[in-house]
């Protein structure tokens, strides 16, 4: 699993947290991933990191996953491309068939499937794609009969498919012979998309899968917010906090222990972290609310609230991500019925005027 990355699409979060560390309906995109692999039968996962994010990707890896993996760290030193994290592995891997998983990505239910198809068909790879509206922003499968690959083309100006590469791959020891031969690109990397066309062209069997559900890649803010959507879908609701005052919950709504909201009203699909006290707002559809928050007075929905984030006062903040510690306030001269789209950092302060 590639865990690496400075993720400068999902500025200014990642100034002070791994991409893979941001969350998705209060869970790190990384246990998603993990939850993934697990799911696969997969119990061996070595995770490629970088010098500035090992020690936290490791502390939260091994805190929730510790126990059910068994989990190897590896370092790739410099940012130099998806291939180049595989030779970074390459000890590791062995002789080894073996899945790769980038660990910004978000879907559910493919990578089994690819696995099925992989040890079905026996090719040299597998590649799991899914339709997108412009392939231009990703590398791009063409595909023949059967679902056999023809070329890869990384974000294409004119593409002649829309079928995206997810981020899974299932690969034989063949990838890393293809690795060996590779220049680095125009933007100075080691591409992976150029060593499986390799294989391609080597006439070695490459196949692709599509993926049965929702894939997301979370490495932009958009990105984070379709994902935690999906992810908000796919949780499992409860209301274990305190629920006070005139209240009026509909949908899914999980309420973590030591949460408290009062003369509320929330639509789900909603999660709200332990710790977290919401009075006298609305809380719309797809938001994420951390722990130790507190909202008040306030119109909140489609949005991710990280940990320790104050809302006080502020009548509609939509599609939003506020970093830890973060507080929106707003003053009485704020205009009537605007809405707010915010995308702030870590201990940033905002108040609201008109």
């Amino acid at each position: 699993m590639l865990a690496g990355g400075v993720g400068t699409r999902a500025r200014p979060f990642t100034h002070t947290c791994a991409k893979q560390l941001l969350p998705l309906a209060n869970r790190p995109v990384l246990f998603w991933v993990l939850d993934e692999i697990a799911a696969s039968e997969i119990h061996r996962v070595g995770l490629v990191t970088t010098p500035e994010n090992h020690e936290e990707i490791r502390a939260a890896a091994d805190q929730e996953f510790g126990r059910t993996l068994e989990l190897t760290y590896l370092v790739q030193k410099s940012p130099t491309g998806l291939a180049h994290a595989v030779s970074t592995a390459r000890s590791y891997l062995g002789d080894d068939d073996f899945l790769m998983y980038l660990g910004d990505e978000f879907l559910l239910g493919g990578a089994a499937l690819l696995l099925e198809d992989f040890a079905r068909l026996r090719p040299a790879a597998g590649v799991l794609v899914a339709p997108v509206e412009d392939p231009r922003a990703f590398g791009v499968v063409e595909t023949g009969p059967g679902g056999r690959v023809r070329r890869l083309t990384e974000k294409p100006a004119q593409p002649r498919s829309n079928l995206a590469l997810t981020g899974v791959y299932a690969f034989t020891p063949r990838i890393h012979n293809a690795i060996d031969r590779l220049v680095p690109s125009p933007r100075g990397e080691l591409e992976i998309t150029d060593a499986v066309q390799v294989l391609v062209e080597d006439g070695r069997q490459v196949r692709s899968t599509r993926s049965p559900g929702h894939w997301c890649d979370t490495g932009s803010v958009e990105g984070l917010l379709r994902a935690n959507e999906l992810a908000l879908e796919a949780m499992h609701p409860q209301l274990l906090g305190q629920v006070k005052g005139n209240c009026e919950i509909t949908g899914p709504v999980h309420l973590d222990e030591g949460s408290r909201v009062e003369d509320c009203t929330i639509v789900g699909p909603v999660v709200i972290g332990t710790g977290t006290h919401v009075r006298d707002s609305f809380i719309g559809q797809y938001t994420s609310i951390g722990q130790d928050c507190a909202i008040q007075n306030s119109h909140v929905e489609d949005s991710v609230l990280l940990s320790n984030t104050t809302v006080t006062g502020v009548e509609r903040l939509s599609r939003s991500v506020l970093g830890r510690h973060t507080r929106v306030e707003s003053e009485p001269t704020t205009s009537s019925g605007t809405e707010h789209h915010l995308v702030l950092g870590d201990h940033s302060r905002v108040v609201l005027r008109r």
